[in-house]
């Protein structure tokens, strides 16, 4: 498998702060990112498909620059960058939503602070976030995201590589099918009866010698 490019990497970044955002937005840009950014944990959800019971409003307009629309399409997202503190959320509370759901689990989750609270980081880590950046976020700390969206992308493609899946007959990758199975069993008794066969032929009983194309019996 090919070394997956940036740009094929989508995340969403979620700040209520509209200068950090534009400040995370531009650094992502700048890194060849797709981006999309939104100001509160539940726009967050409702971009990533959780739509019920998190009290969003459906009239309230998206923030997601050049897509108006983004609530009607399906856009991967290969990694969530978020504030720690979101509106409406208390402390890590998009981090653990994303992990307690079964579909977005796997979504990697880095989440940014102004505060340098090791009691704060330690507890994000042990609930599934992979990075913890501090606030000013710089161009060197998003080195930091790749590794992990593309260890989440080969993954994702490798458990689609069952035989079953992929609608591969067994024996082409190296397993014997039913039949082929039937035959290897089948194949010492053919052996055998061939084996006995040709010692039938040529035992004295049945071979005599011949004088002139007749048989005499000894």
């Amino acid at each position: 498998m090919g070394m997956a490019a940036d740009s094929e990497f989508h995340v969403l970044a979620v700040d209520d702060s509209i200068i950090d955002r534009k400040v995370i937005e531009r650094l992502l840009k700048t890194s060849s990112y797709q981006v999309t950014t939104v100001d509160s944990g539940s726009k967050a959800l409702e971009f990533l498909g959780l739509r019920e019971d998190d009290g969003i409003n459906p009239n309230t307009p998206s923030v997601s620059p050049n897509n108006h629309r983004w609530r009607l399409q399906e856009v991967e997202v290969n990694l969530v960058i978020t504030d720690y503190c979101m509106p409406g959320m208390t402390d890590y509370g998009l981090l653990k939503k994303i992990k307690e759901s079964s579909s977005l689990k796997n979504i990697p989750v880095v989440i940014m602070s102004s505060e340098n609270v090791p009691s704060r980081i330690s507890r994000c880590l042990e609930e599934g976030a992979e990075e913890f950046l501090l606030k000013p976020v710089k161009l060197s700390d998003l080195k930091k995201l790749r590794p992990h969206m593309l260890r989440t992308k080969i993954k994702s493609h490798n458990g689609k590589q069952e035989p079953e899946e992929l609608g591969m007959p067994d024996e082409k990758i190296g397993f014997p099918s039913p039949k082929q199975e039937e035959q290897q069993q089948q194949q010492p008794q053919s052996k055998n009866n061939k084996r006995k066969a040709m010692e039938e032929d040529v035992s004295p009983e049945r071979t005599r010698p011949r004088l002139n194309g007749i048989t005499t019996m000894v």
